[in-house]
């Protein structure tokens, strides 16, 4: 449930919804989510998150980076962290949690409603204490993937939980060709 007259803030943890639209086959428009959550109400900030392979000649993911950072979202990158596992396997780790939750702390006596892109239920003690703070909190994942791309307990603590496949036909559009994945959702990818 939202208010026209409430100041809202989005917080996409960006391998996350990316995960998780592809586990419901299609492509995030983040002109429409934009949007769609500025009819919803008074949208103050929409914060992206995301590592980034600096080292690497193209990143697949850089477009977006750009284009995400020219139309009105906050970009919030830091460089992805590379290594080789004891199977001899490149390995990378790029986790953006703290850096969103120290945002959404800062940003909270400003809004009072915090949209969370994400189903990680690291999550759950931000959504708490925004809570504690006055701030209502929804979070957009989804449970109609195998397996479910939201930890029950972030679900729980929500305010109100929005399932992305409902969101499908007002900010989705269809895959694109297959293309290759973002660095921070290979299938080599680790999460701290």
């Amino acid at each position: 449930m939202f208010y026209r007259d409430e100041r809202l803030a989005l917080f996409i943890d960006g391998s996350n919804l990316y995960a998780a639209a592809k586990a419901l086959g299609f492509d995030i428009d983040y002109k429409l989510l934009r949007q769609e959550f500025m009819r919803r109400g008074k949208l103050l900030r929409a914060f992206y998150y995301t590592a980034l392979l600096e080292n690497d000649d193209y990143s697949p993911i850089r477009p977006l980076v750009d284009w995400l950072h020219y139309n009105g979202f906050t970009m919030v990158t830091k460089p992805a962290k590379e290594y080789i596992d004891s199977q001899g396997r490149r390995k990378v780790k790029g986790n953006m949690d703290i850096e969103l939750t120290v945002d959404a702390m800062e940003l909270a006596p400003h809004v009072d409603h915090v949209v969370l892109f994400s189903g990680d239920g690291d999550f759950r003690p931000l959504v708490e204490s925004l809570q504690r703070q006055g701030v209502r909190v929804s979070v957009v994942s989804t449970i109609r993937s195998q397996p479910p791309m939201i930890a029950d307990e972030l679900r729980r603590q929500a305010d109100n939980f929005i399932e992305l496949d409902e969101l499908k036909d007002v900010i989705g559009r269809p895959p694109r060709e297959p293309r290759p994945e973002p660095v921070e959702r290979s299938a080599e990818f680790e999460r701290e």
